[in-house]
C-alpha cells in the first residue's frame, strides 16, 4: 500500500476527499430517551439523509458509511428485521434524488446475505447510478474487514504474487481514493471491524454525540480538526 512520501515537519492535512464513519449508538440514543430501539435505528436513517445534504458543500469526495456489520447478525432478529426495513425504505425514498444530483452508490462487503427484495433494490441503485461522477456514498452491508483483507489476500494469490499493493488493488474501495478521516460517534474509541487496512494512515476523530444527533455542523468539525493535523505516514 503506498502512501504520500512525508515531509520534514509533516503534511497539513487539508482538504479530506474521503472520510468514513462508524455509525454507533443509535440504541443509545433510543434508551437514553426511553423509547423502542427501533426508533433509534430511525432516526439514525434520517441522521443519514440529513448529513448526505449537508455534506455537499464540505468538499467531499467519497463518504464511507458502516451500515451492517459481518456482527450485527447476532443481533435479535426483530432488530435485523427493523434495520433491513429501514435500509429498503432510505432507497426507495433517495434513489430518485441521489439519481438526479449526480451521486454514485457504492456497496463494499456482502449485501447478496440479504433478502433477495433488498438486493433486487440495492442492484438497481447500483445501476442506476454507477456512471454518476460527482459525490460516492459508500454503504458498508454485510461488511467486515478481517474478511474483505483474507478475500483480497485470496485473490492476489489467485493473480501472483501477494504484497502490500496487490492486497490494495483487491478490496472493497480499490476504486476509492484513500481514506483520509474515520469518524466514531458515541464516546467509543475502537474501530469494530471497520476499514482496518484503509485506516492504516488515516487520521481518526472521535466525539461523544450519538449517531442520531449527530449533524453537518459536527462534520465540518471533524474536518476542521483534520485541516489543521500534521501528517508523517511514518516520517518526521
Amino acid at each position: 500500500m503506498s502512501v504520500p512520501a512525508a515531509k520534514s515537519g509533516g503534511l497539513g492535512g487539508g482538504q479530506a476527499r474521503h472520510v468514513a464513519i462508524i455509525m454507533d449508538g443509535n440504541g443509545r440514543w433510543a434508551k437514553k430517551r426511553h423509547v423502542p430501539r427501533a426508533l433509534g435505528h430511525q432516526k439514525g436513517v434520517e441522521a443519514v439523509r440529513a448529513l448526505v445534504h449537508g455534506a455537499a458543500g464540505l468538499g467531499i469526495e467519497v463518504l464511507t458509511l458502516y451500515a451492517f456489520s459481518t456482527e450485527n447478525w447476532q443481533r435479535p432478529e426483530d432488530e435485523i428485521s427493523d434495520l433491513t426495513r429501514l435500509m429498503k425504505r432510505f432507497i426507495l425514498s433517495d434513489l430518485d434524488e441521489m439519481a438526479d444530483n449526480n451521486i454514485r452508490l457504492k456497496i463494499i462487503g456482502d449485501y447478496s446475505a440479504f433478502t433477495p427484495d433488498l438486493v433486487e433494490l440495492i442492484e438497481r441503485a447500483l445501476e442506476r447510478t454507477k456512471a454518476n461522477t460527482g459525490s460516492t456514498i459508500a454503504v458498508a452491508l454485510n461488511y467486515g474487514s478481517m474478511d474483505e483483507i483474507a478475500r483480497a489476500a485470496r485473490l492476489a494469490a489467485a493473480k501472483g504474487a501477494i504484497t502490500p499493493e496487490t492486497i490494495a488493488a483487491n478490496l472493497d474501495t480499490a476504486d476509492l481514493p484513500p481514506l483520509d478521516l474515520l469518524i466514531r460517534t458515541s464516546g467509543e474509541e475502537r474501530l469494530s471491524n471497520f476499514l482496518l487496512w484503509q485506516a492504516a494512515y488515516a487520521e481518526l476523530w472521535f466525539t461523544e454525540v450519538l449517531w442520531p444527533d449527530f449533524t453537518a455542523d459536527h462534520l465540518k468539525q471533524a474536518l476542521d480538526a483534520f485541516a489543521i493535523r500534521e501528517r508523517h505516514y511514518g516520517g518526521r
